[in-house]
């Protein structure tokens, strides 16, 4: 949620931290504030709203110049978003100053302690406790790493702490439980972030941090320890995109910039997993073949956009692998005792790797013994760290909250899990298997093909921008596309959208059916599951005859649908298990020039942040 920047080198810590901040502004926030160490004292700056009212305070009050600063960008959780509440604190003496993601939950407690001992609180903060007890260590101890380790001892929660203290001009000290924090490797310099895209225009190398380290950055080099103060193993890592692939390139909105890289996202999720002879090789999925064919059950563990992965997942391994498979929102998954053993495979899929429900779902599959496979897009992420194995998706940075490329590539991983399984279990013979390769190996070209007939829908789009409610309706695979069709809107245009199985439509939705209501209808092909298109299409006149104005997705020679379609959108004949690659990207330009067209601000929706860190 919240976007952290740290820096210690040469350059103007004021400009590193702020352009980081700039980069971090997907992440969603509500106030932004910057402190800098410069002439033995600490200088900060904080303002609620966007970066640009606290750049307009830095116009008005200049900070001092400095090299070694921190930077943060705050989701309200303890106080609302005002000027005080915004991060950094800073204790009563201003010698620290603090930036904070996460939650302290006894953060009560500790501050009646610190009030009894005469320290005076000026916010409603839970991070504010953090900056008086650094202080009253740092007074014993002299060391303000070693003052974060003893801290870190009395916190509970979810938390990322990055802290620097004027009486050590060169230091920043970061510390991470259960929340991003990443280091970026400089030449002279050092950088720490929520997120590498903070860093990337500097330096593309990085340190992964491990649950419950503390990070020393100085000018000359980086110290990681455990909360205990014992040396912690580093692994230093390349990033394997650049700063312009986190640019709009031209774009208006990087939502628009990320639905186009699609096609290739895809291609490049499926790039070095087929061999010459047309089979699947995944060596990154470390899992050994014997316990993968003696799974007897999937869970998929995800949240939001990843659950609606996971629930067309369940399709194809099911159908693929004819192994039983589960699909659980990752925040109610360990709340209803789930039945899970040693012949439990869990995938957890999650596009930043962060997703603190899904990370503490797949920690209660491995104390009950299962194997985690993770899919995930941010390689030296916490998930696919404390997993067995990952798949990594490579779709590249997404930077608009709304995910788009993260979903397709989600899909095609899925796909890829599924159908190695089915290699392995021998329940798929090798000339299927090649089969559904190629017809997956086709995609890329079919997504670029919809993508280049997408001006009726934003035409469409627009002329609906006035309305309240969109109903979303699907059958098979189309049912987990219409529910990410109707999230989709509820996230970009704030209106009022429902996803629903095309069939439970007499059970209860077609009561909402009135004159005029818009309700998109995803068609499966008639040649794969030619049962459930014959009863769409009755459903789609069902919904007609009662008013409704339908929008018919359908694939290209699906004239049964013609009669009754108000608006038709074609899409290219694929398998009936892949038909959502192709079948979402129209609902995703939908969603998005709907948005536009009520004046929205699509990249940032309020109230909703990329990465979700906190349960």
């Amino acid at each position: 949620m919240c976007g952290i920047v740290g820096y210690v080198g040469g350059q103007s810590a004021l400009d590193v931290v702020i352009a980081g901040l700039k980069r971090l502004e997907y992440r969603g926030y509500d106030s932004a504030g910057v402190a800098v160490l410069a002439d033995g004292q600490v200088a900060s700056a904080k303002k609620a709203g966007k970066l640009v009212n606290l750049e307009k305070a830095l116009v008005e009050r200049p900070l001092p110049s400095g090299t070694t600063g921190i930077g943060h960008t705050r989701w309200a959780t303890h106080g609302g978003p005002t000027d005080i509440n915004a991060h950094p604190h800073i204790d009563n003496a201003g010698r620290v100053a603090v930036v904070h993601n996460g939650i302290i939950e006894n953060f009560a407690a500790l501050r009646t302690e610190l009030t009894d001992r005469g320290h005076d609180m000026s916010s409603e903060t839970d991070t504010e406790v953090v900056a008086h007890l650094l202080a009253e260590a740092f007074s014993s101890r002299g060391d303000l790493a070693e003052s974060m380790r003893q801290v870190c001892g009395r916190l509970e929660g979810a938390f990322t702490l990055v802290a620097v203290h004027a009486d050590e001009p060169d230091v920043v000290v970061g510390a991470r439980r259960n929340s991003p924090l990443v280091v970026g490797v400089g030449d002279g310099e050092f950088f720490l972030a929520s997120d590498v895209a903070a860093f990337i225009a500097h330096t593309r190398s990085a340190i992964e941090l491990g649950q419950d380290q503390v990070v020393e950055l100085r000018r000359d080099g980086v110290r990681v320890t455990d909360f205990d103060g014992a040396d912690a193993d580093v692994r230093e890592y390349h990033i394997d995109w650049d700063a312009s692939a986190a640019e709009k390139g031209g774009y208006d909105y990087f939502m628009l910039k990320e639905i186009a890289e699609q096609p290739k996202a895809v291609a490049d999720t499926l790039l070095g997993r087929i061999n010459a002879e047309g089979s699947l090789t995944l060596d990154e999925v470390r899992i050994p073949p014997r316990v993968l064919r003696a799974a007897d059950k999937v869970v998929i563990v995800a949240c939001g956009t990843a659950f609606h992965a996971g629930l067309i997942a369940k399709y194809a391994i099911e159908h693929w692998t004819r192994i039983p498979c589960e699909v659980e929102l990752a925040s109610e998954f360990r709340y209803r005792d789930p039945i899970l053993n040693t012949r439990t495979l869990v995938i957890a899929i999650s596009q930043s790797g962060e997703t603190m429900d899904t990370l503490m779902a797949l920690r209660h599959a491995r104390d009950q013994g299962a194997t985690v496979l993770a899919i995930c897009n941010t390689n030296g992420s916490t998930i696919p760290r404390e997993s067995d194995a990952v798949l990594y998706t490579h779709a590249g940075p997404e930077v608009a909250v709304a995910s788009t490329k993260a979903f397709l590539t989600q899909l095609v991983a899925c796909y890829l899990v599924a159908l190695y399984l089915g290699q392995l279990r021998g329940t798929k013979y090798g000339d299927e298997i090649r089969a559904v390769i190629r017809e997956l190996s086709r995609i890329s070209h079919e997504v670029e093909r919809v993508l280049e007939t997408m001006e009726p829908v934003r035409e469409l789009a627009r002329s609906l921008a006035d309305k309240r409610t969109v109903l979303f309706l699907g059958r098979h695979v189309g049912h987990p596309v219409a529910l990410e069709g109707a999230l989709k809107l509820k996230e970009l245009a704030y209106m009022h959208a429902e996803g629903f199985a095309a069939g439970e439509l007499k059970h209860g939705p077609i009561a909402l059916i009135e004159e005029d209501l818009p309700v998109v209808v995803v068609v499966p092909s008639p040649r794969g599951r030619s049962v459930l298109h014959d009863k769409i299409v009755s459903n789609i006149q069902e919904i007609r005859a009662r008013g409704a104005r339908t929008i018919v997705i359908a694939e290209e020679g699906d004239d049964a649908v013609v009669p009754y379609a108000d608006h038709l959108i074609r899409i290219p004949v694929t398998p009936t298990l892949l038909q959502p690659l192709v079948s979402t990207v129209p609902l995703q330009v939908f969603a998005c020039e709907l948005a536009t067209a009520r004046g929205n601000e699509v990249d940032q929706p309020r109230n909703l942040a990329k990465s979700v860190t906190v349960e």
